[in-house]
């Protein structure tokens, strides 16, 4: 966030290439103001200094990443490498923080963006669609249609019908935990709510932290609300919350609520200061038992000879009306700019990422993802890498994270705080409900 979001998130680690300011997590709600035209959107954000806007050069196409930190950088780098080599095509790339790309989204294509960029499929696309800030990518997939399933189909088109987005990789949340520990422990993964509960006790009688949940970044927790409100009330009631911002001041949504207050007695002491990361290590170190996350994260933490002891087991089924048919799956992929200055370049460019070799590339040096394409190497695949393709196969469901799923004007600005303050204070959720309610109804009728 989230999404997460990522979803593929990453706390910020270094520098923005293209954001000269530090940023707050209000800053998104500030830019979705900026789309408005409520704010004036700033200089420094619309010009987007150093390797900003595309080129003109026909030959070079300009992409705007939200991969700066070193693992995912490297893979990316890469796959560019052979992308010139595909395509006679230079990729000059603007790397920036994930969480600064995510936050300052808005005014960056309300700028001079690159031809191509980084984001995510579903509602996120959709709303900067529907403002005008993309280029439609049809005749890219009249190229690459055949390599995608109608799910990733229908998760790449705007509103209108017409095709945004090109998907790249993707990844699922679940329960992750160390293979070798639970081995040791004789520990099983759980199926229902009542064995979750059950074991989280036992690895708490047993001096382990049952849950190493942190949410330092306030996105990790979004997951986990996810989860529990398409256990309990199903996933259509779930993309209805996010979509139509209605309905969070019900019984069906404090009874999330009541559920998570249930788990919070077994996670990681002072979770709210703690990144993903610290809690990652602490399942790795065998600290702890169980975490729920995404593979994007948890497997750039688990990697080399450590990556096969990284098991996981889907969120359990809460009501047996749903039992475990929805997977938290974030696809992430690239977009075009309204008006690249490389149109033609980036089409060819998109064309290339949207094939299975290409993702095989990247997959080669960044086992925490899966390739949306068809054709990719399965073999090649870790044993948790694998293990998320079956998982996402069997889901009847699947979501793409909170952040995602809804308005980006709602998720950080609204549920992020609102959810920390619930996790600080659980005998507070009937107040905190009330207040996101007014604040959805007010952001849905005021913007549309």
């Amino acid at each position: 966030m989230a999404q997460p979001s990522a979803e593929n998130r990453q706390s910020t680690t270094a520098a923005p290439d293209t954001f000269t300011q530090p940023f707050s997590r209000r800053s998104l709600l500030r830019g979705a103001l900026m789309a408005t035209g409520a704010v004036a959107v700033p200089s420094f954000l619309a010009g987007c200094s150093g390797s900003s806007g595309g080129s003109g050069d026909p030959k070079t196409v300009t992409l705007g990443s939200n991969a700066a930190i070193p693992e995912p950088k490297g893979a990316y780098q890469t796959l560019f490498t052979q992308v010139q080599q595909s395509t006679g095509l230079t990729v000059n790339v603007n790397w920036v923080d994930h969480n600064t790309f995510q936050q300052n989204i808005t005014t960056y294509l309300q700028g001079n963006p690159q031809d191509v960029f980084s984001w995510f499929a579903g509602e996120r696309m959709q709303f900067f669609a529907a403002q005008g800030l993309l280029s439609n990518v049809d005749d890219v997939w009249t190229k690459i249609g055949a390599n995608y399933t109608d799910a990733m189909k229908a998760q790449s088109k705007g509103a209108d019908g017409h095709y945004y987005f090109v998907p790249f990789d993707y990844y699922p949340w679940a329960v992750y935990y160390s293979k070798s520990l639970w081995a040791s422990k004789g520990y099983t993964a759980p199926t229902t709510w009542d064995d979750f509960i059950a074991l989280a006790k036992k690895m708490k009688g047993d001096g382990i932290i049952p849950m190493a949940f942190t949410d330092k970044d306030g996105w990790p927790a979004m997951g986990t609300f996810d989860y529990l409100n398409m256990r309990i009330n199903g996933y259509d009631f779930h993309i209805d919350l996010m979509r139509n911002g209605t309905k969070w001041n019900t019984p069906q949504v404090k009874a999330v609520f009541d559920q998570w207050r249930e788990l919070i007695p077994y996670y990681s002491p002072g979770f709210l200061g703690l990144t993903w990361q610290e809690g990652a290590q602490q399942l790795l170190n065998k600290q702890a038992g169980m975490m729920v996350l995404g593979l994007d994260q948890i497997g750039t933490i688990f990697t080399g000879a450590q990556a096969d002891d990284l098991g996981f087991f889907a969120f359990p089924e809460i009501n047996p009306s749903f039992g475990q048919d929805a997977v938290e799956a974030p696809i992430d992929g690239f977009m075009m700019s309204r008006s690249p200055k490389n149109k033609t370049g980036a089409q060819t460019v998109l064309s290339y990422l949207g094939t299975a070799a290409a993702q095989q590339i990247w997959l080669g040096s960044n086992p925490a993802d899966i390739a949306t394409a068809g054709g990719v190497d399965t073999t090649k695949y870790t044993a948790p890498q694998a293990a998320s393709v079956q998982l996402i196969q069997q889901a009847k469901h699947l979501s793409q994270f909170m952040d995602r799923d809804t308005r980006p004007d709602f998720a950080d600005p609204v549920m992020l705080p609102a959810i920390q303050q619930f996790l600080n204070n659980p005998d507070g959720a009937a107040g905190i409900l009330s207040n996101i309610d007014k604040q959805a109804k007010t952001i849905w009728s005021s913007n549309g």
